[in-house]
């Protein structure tokens, strides 16, 4: 195929998007399967799961869910990268997703993991609209992206809006903080004990509990090498205070576990 050829097929489609004259433009979005699965109907269906949504009136949402849209992503691909322009506020509508600090050497640190109808994104928003974490899926998952200008007029007309997106801001904040504690102040064990009951008790709300994470996973959440992490998870094992069955963990001895926990 000749370069002219090519670059003449690409300009007559162009034109064709571009024209006001016909339809072609939404039957390409149709060939492409732009849609939006059962998680993710409308903000209407986000107001009734959202405590920050609840707060925003019809207007409001109609504006919100003007430019929404809602993309799948299969285990392990990236959302968005640390360092880009943060040009959407994210709300996970189904799966699991780590946000992780990309450091030196090419070492990551999960902050933290990211469930259903959760919020993420916006570190910069109000700073230079950058991203300040990776961001990826750990399953199958499906995330809503918000338009940002559409976001801030909502923060900046609705002083109740605001106060509760500042409240989310901060809480992520607190807990952050209280993670750099743990990691720069506990021992190994103490670390890996953190891990487990974080995922059985915030994230996965169950015992046993099905892992979707990795052994990198682990060794990047608790800020430990990969070989230091699955030692320590051995040696959890053999004293019995944990059970592992293929991709199940069971905490057995939960008392025991968070005697762990809190001495570090």
């Amino acid at each position: 195929m000749s370069d002219r050829f090519y670059y003449g097929n690409v300009l007559i489609l162009c034109l064709l998007l571009f024209s006001k004259k016909n339809n072609f433009k939404d039957k390409l979005l149709i060939m492409i399967n732009f849609k939006r699965s059962v998680n993710c109907g409308g903000c209407n269906d986000c107001n009734m799961k959202s405590p920050l949504f609840s707060l925003l009136n019809e207007e409001e949402l109609a504006l919100v869910n003007k430019d929404r849209f809602e993309v799948s992503y299969r285990p392990g691909e990236m959302i968005f990268k640390q360092g880009t322009a943060s040009t959407h506020i994210l709300m996970l509508t189904s799966g699991l997703v780590k946000l992780y600090l990309e450091g030196y050497n090419g070492k990551n640190l999960i902050l933290k993991v990211v469930k259903p109808h959760q919020m993420f994104g916006g570190r910069g928003l109000f700073y230079d609209n950058r991203n300040y974490y990776t961001a990826a899926s750990l399953d199958n998952t499906t995330v809503c992206f918000v338009n940002v200008e559409n976001f801030k007029k909502c923060v900046r007309t609705n002083p109740d809006f605001a106060e509760k997106f500042i409240e989310h801001l901060n809480r992520t904040s607190v807990y952050i903080l209280s993670r750099f504690v743990d990691l720069t102040q506990k021992q190994m064990p103490g670390r890996v004990a953190d891990a487990l009951l974080y995922l059985a008790n915030d994230i996965y709300e169950s015992n046993p509990f099905k892992v979707t994470l990795s052994r990198q996973d682990f060794a990047e959440m608790t800020s430990l090498s990969k070989e230091s992490f699955i030692r320590i998870l051995k040696e959890f094992k053999d004293e019995g205070l944990i059970v592992m069955n293929g991709d199940f963990i069971e905490i057995a001895k939960m008392d025991a576990l968070k005697k762990i926990s809190q001495v570090g």
